[in-house]
Formats: structure tokens, C-alpha cells, sequence
């Protein structure tokens, strides 16, 4: 069981702000898969591969939301987890942290198995499935191959040679890596027992290659006032751009942020003339810019 990236899968519902907390609903197949597991003996190994999951896909909204952007939607799918949001507007740099946030927290996770067991090694029988399965999640999703977190990472390095080449190399980088894991599924089959988990893995990648993910349309709904709700104001730097300040946005609360550069007051900016400027793409444009949109 293996997680699946942030960009694998475009949001269908409408996200009403970037600052939304993360939502978790469950597939109806994994439901089948956790009585399978079941009756089979496999259910700790379900929950601890779901455990290490939740912990890749949360690793990944928790880093894009401290850089203003919103990965709010969380699936639990019976091979493993996929996080949805829209993070248009993000620079390069933002984008590769976000991506490397999910297998970085399971090498962390599987680092701490690794000091718990040198300081307790009576703790190794319980907790190496999930040591192994933390480790698993690092290293699988690195391979530069959609729907991967590897694979995302080369998109973004690969943008300087445009769009439609770099999806053209991506594209085959995807094939030729499900290739060479279908490879090694048959090869299972003529000298030991075949690894269906392998070709099921490689028909993943085969899939992903078509696509790449994308991300849905955010959506700005006025708020409902008729029950009355809570005004913030937050202080913020006029230098700070709209992107930035979505990371401040609840839905409970009715946001307006004042502006200040170097000590001076230039004015208040509320939410709704915020999501103006985002509705136009001005994600990079600076507060003091959006106060005469």
C-alpha cells in the first residue's frame, strides 16, 4: 500500500478558502479493503500503511498551507491515500518543498523507529512493519514518475524547456519506470511467488503517465452573515503578497487585514477585495497593490 501524491487527484468540490482545515473522507473500496484485511490477517498491516499515509498527505497540507496555499481534501483509497487542493499560483521553489514535505515526514518517522529500537530493542517485533512501511512511502515516492511526488518535482524542474516538453519527458520517464517494475513483477513470476503488489503498482504509473494531475478551480463563496460571524483583523506587512495572506482565512471568521509598511498605515484590505485580486490570478501581487484593484 503506497500514498498518493497531492497532485494525483483535482478537487471536485468547491473549496471555499485557502485556510480551510483538512477534510478526510473515505472511499467506498476501502471500506472492502479493511474487512478484507480482516479475514485475512492483514489488518494491522492496513492500519499501520494508513497511519503512515494520513502522516505523508498531512506532511504536505500543512507545508503548503504555511506557504499561503490550501491542500485541504484527503481520500483514503484502498492503495493508500491522495490529497487534493489548488495550489495555483506557487513558485518553483514552494512547489518542490511541498512535494518532498510527504516522504520527508516518513524518513522522520522511520529515523524515530530506528532511536526507539536502539534505545528499547524490545520495541523492534512491534513497531517494524510500520518502520518499514514509513520507509517504503520515502523511497517509492521520490521515483520520478506520476502520479509520485518524484514525478511532480521533475515537472517543476523541467519548466524552463516549456510546458509541453517537459510533459512529453515526463511522460515517458512515467512509462519506462513502469516498464521497468512490470519487469521485475514478471520476472517474480517465473522464479518465485509474482508480486501482484508490483504490477499493480506499474499499472498505477501506466495510468499516472496519461495524466499528471491537475488541480480544480478555487472557489469564492460570500459568506453567510444572517447568523452574524466574528470579525478578525489581522495585522500585516503591505509587502506581503495575496498569496500569502490566504494562510489567515477561516471560514468562522470575517477577515480584515490592516496594512502597514515601514511603520506607516495605508489602509485596510477585507477579504472579500482579497479574493478580487486572487480571482484575477494576483496571487504574487503585494497587499499594498490590492488596496487600488
Amino acid at each position: 500500500m503506497r500514498t498518493g501524491p497531492f497532485s494525483t487527484v483535482s478537487q471536485s468540490t468547491k473549496t471555499r478558502l485557502r485556510g480551510a482545515e483538512p477534510r478526510l473522507k473515505v472511499h467506498p473500496l476501502f471500506a472492502v479493503a479493511l474487512i478484507v484485511s480482516a479475514f485475512t490477517g492483514q489488518l494491522l498491516l492496513l492500519l499501520s500503511a494508513v497511519f503512515a499515509a494520513l502522516e505523508h498527505e498531512l506532511a504536505h497540507s500543512v507545508a503548503a498551507r504555511r506557504m499561503g496555499y490550501s491542500l485541504d481534501k484527503i481520500v483514503l483509497m484502498p492503495y493508500g491515500a491522495v490529497i487534493s487542493g489548488d495550489i495555483r499560483g506557487i513558485s518553483p521553489l514552494q512547489e518542490i518543498w511541498v512535494c518532498l514535505a510527504g516522504p520527508l515526514a516518513n524518513a522522520l518517522t522511520a529515523l524515530g523507529f530506528a532511536a526507539l529500537w536502539w534505545l528499547y530493542p524490545e520495541t523492534y517485533p512491534y513497531t517494524d512493519v510500520a518502520a518499514y512501511i514509513s520507509i517504503s512511502l520515502f523511497l517509492v515516492n521520490l521515483l520520478p514518475a506520476f502520479p509520485l511526488d518524484g514525478g511532480r518535482i521533475l515537472r517543476v524542474l523541467l519548466r524552463p524547456v516549456g510546458e509541453r516538453r517537459s510533459a512529453i519527458i515526463c511522460r515517458v520517464v512515467s512509462f519506462v519506470t513502469a516498464a521497468a517494475i512490470l519487469g521485475c513483477f514478471i520476472y517474480t513470476c517465473c522464479v518465485a511467488k509474482p508480486n501482484f503488489g508490483a504490477l499493480f503498482f506499474a499499472v498505477l504509473l501506466f495510468a499516472g503517465g496519461f495524466g499528471g494531475g491537475s488541480y480544480g478551480r478555487l472557489m469564492f463563496a460570500p459568506k453567510n452573515f444572517s447568523r452574524g460571524i466574528e470579525e478578525k483583523r489581522i495585522v500585516l506587512s503591505a509587502e506581503k503578497t495575496a498569496g500569502e495572506a490566504m494562510r489567515y482565512l477561516r471560514e468562522d471568521k470575517y477577515l480584515v487585514f490592516v496594512l502597514f509598511d515601514g511603520g506607516e498605515f495605508l489602509g485596510e484590505l477585507p477579504e472579500e477585495e482579497l479574493f478580487s485580486v486572487l480571482q484575477e490570478g494576483g496571487y504574487g501581487r503585494k497587499l499594498k497593490d490590492c488596496l487600488s484593484f
